[in-house]
C-alpha cells in the first residue's frame, strides 16, 4: 500500500528500526531515535541493493517519489544508481577544491614557502586580503567557468570606490592565480590576459623626501627638538643613519644587532628581496641603540608597539610623528630617509654605486654578479656608513654646505 503524508507523520518510533513500504521499492526506514530515512531498494547483476535518498521532512514524500524514478532511470540505462551517487560526490568535491578561493588560497601558500622567491609576511598579508575581496564575486565559481568579463566586473567593485592601485595590484594577484591552475592543469587560459588596459590608471606618487643639504639639516634639528613619545624620538634619530625600509626598521629586534661588532643583520624574511642584509652601524648608529637598548632591550623588538611588547611598533608612528613636526606627507616621510641617503651619497662623488646599492638593499638580477658584490663592497661600506653619519651631524650642526664636485660624464 503506497505511503501517505498522514501516515508518515502519525508514524511512531518502535524498540527496533522497522520499514514502511511505498512503491517501486522506495521505503521509509523509522529509527529508535525518531529518525525517518528514506531508502530505495533496487537490484544490479541480481544482487540486492539500497541507495539513501535523504530524511523526512527534508525530503517529503513527493521529491523521494521524483529521486525513486530518477534512480530507476538510470537502471533503465545500464547503470547503477549508488555508483553514480557517489562519483556525483566526487565531482562536487573537486568542483569544491577548484573554486577561485580555494586555488587563490593554494597559490597563496606556495608563494609563502617559494624558497628564494617567497613572500614576506607583509606582502602575504596584503595579497591575501586583496584575494579575498573577490571570494563574493567569483570566488565560488569554478575556475574553469569564469569569463573575462565577470573578473572585470569583480575588479570594477574596487576600482568605483576609488581604489585604483588595489584594483591594479589585485588584477595582476588574480591574473597570477589564473596562470597557477593553467600551470596545474586545472586551466587552459588566464581569461586576464585580454583585460589590460581596462583599468583607470593609477597616478604615481612618490614617496616625499628631503634631499636638499641645507633642509635635511633642519629637520635633523627638527627630530632633535621632538616632544613626543621618547623611543619614537630615537627611532627618528636612527632612521636617517641606517637607511633601511621603515618595516625592516620597525621589525628590528635584539637578538640580530650586535653593538660590540656594530652589525646589525636583517633576516631574509624580513627583507623585500628575501636575502639576509648586513647593516655597517657607525658610532652615532651604535650610540642611539644603546640609548634604545637602556629602554627595551635586551631581548624581543627594539622598537616595540606603546602597547605591549609582543608587537613592533605601529607602521604610521613615525609618519605620524613627522607630520607632528610640521612636514607633510609630499615634503617627507618614513621611506625619505631613503631617498635621502641614496640621493646624497650619489651626489657626493665619494662612493661607488653599486655600494650605495648595496646598502639601500636593491636587487641584483645577476645572481654571480650580486655574490660578488656582497664581499666585494663590505669594506667600503663599513666606511661609507661612518662617513654618513659624520656627514649628517655636519648638516645638523647647520655647518656650510660644501657643493660636491661634479662627477663626470663618462
Amino acid at each position: 500500500m503506497a505511503l501517505t503524508d498522514v501516515a508518515i507523520k502519525n508514524a511512531k518510533p518502535r524498540a527496533k528500526p522497522y520499514k514502511m513500504g511505498d512503491s517501486g521499492g522506495l521505503f521509509l526506514l523509522v529509527q529508535p531515535s525518531g529518525g525517518k530515512l528514506w531508502r530505495l531498494k533496487y537490484r544490479v547483476d541480481g544482487r540486492e541493493k539500497k541507495l539513501g535518498i535523504g530524511t523526512y521532512p527534508e525530503v517529503s514524500l513527493a521529491e523521494a517519489r521524483k529521486r525513486r524514478d530518477d534512480a530507476r532511470e538510470l537502471l533503465a540505462a545500464g547503470k547503477d544508481p549508488s555508483r553514480e551517487k557517489q562519483r556525483d560526490k566526487v565531482r562536487s568535491r573537486l568542483q569544491a577544491d577548484n573554486t577561485f578561493t580555494a586555488i587563490a588560497r593554494e597559490f597563496c601558500d606556495k608563494r609563502k614557502r617559494d624558497g628564494d622567491r617567497a613572500w614576506s609576511a607583509a606582502t602575504a598579508k596584503r595579497s591575501e586580503y586583496l584575494l579575498s575581496l573577490l571570494d563574493r564575486s567569483i570566488g565560488r565559481m569554478a575556475i574553469n567557468e569564469i569569463e573575462p568579463p565577470e573578473v572585470l566586473a569583480a575588479i570594477r567593485k574596487i576600482e568605483a570606490k576609488g581604489n585604483l592601485e588595489s584594483a591594479r595590484r589585485t588584477l595582476q594577484l588574480a591574473s597570477a592565480v589564473f596562470r597557477y591552475a593553467v600551470a596545474t592543469a586545472r586551466l587552459t587560459s588566464d581569461p586576464t590576459r585580454d583585460l589590460r588596459g581596462a583599468l583607470t590608471a593609477p597616478t604615481v606618487t612618490h614617496y616625499g623626501a628631503i634631499i636638499d643639504a641645507k633642509r635635511v639639516g633642519e629637520l635633523l634639528r627638527a627630530i632633535d627638538g621632538y616632544e613626543g613619545q621618547g623611543l619614537t624620538k630615537l627611532a627618528l634619530q636612527l632612521a636617517p643613519h641606517v637607511f633601511v625600509r621603515p618595516g625592516e626598521l620597525r621589525h628590528a629586534e635584539w637578538s640580530e644587532i650586535d653593538l660590540e661588532g656594530a652589525l646589525w643583520v636583517i633576516p631574509a624574511e624580513k627583507m623585500k628581496m628575501r636575502k639576509a642584509h648586513h647593516v655597517p652601524l657607525s658610532r652615532q648608529a651604535v650610540s642611539v641603540l644603546r640609548d634604545v637598548k637602556a629602554v627595551t632591550g635586551p631581548a624581543g623588538y627594539v622598537f616595540p608597539s606603546m602597547r605591549t611588547r609582543s608587537r613592533p611598533m605601529s607602521e604610521n608612528t613615525i609618519n605620524a610623528a613627522l607630520r607632528r613636526l610640521g612636514y607633510a606627507s609630499d615634503e617627507m616621510t618614513a621611506h625619505g630617509f631613503r631617498a635621502m641617503a641614496s640621493t646624497l651619497l650619489n651626489e657626493s662623488g665619494k662612493w661607488s654605486p653599486d655600494a650605495i646599492e648595496r646598502a639601500l638593499a636593491h636587487g641584483d638580477k645577476d645572481k654571480v654578479r650580486a655574490a660578488y658584490h656582497r664581499g666585494a663592497h663590505w669594506q667600503e661600506r663599513v666606511e661609507m656608513a661612518q662617513w654618513w653619519s659624520d656627514y649628517l651631524d655636519q648638516l645638523r650642526k647647520g655647518a656650510d654646505i660644501v657643493k660636491f664636485p661634479e662627477r663626470e660624464v663618462i
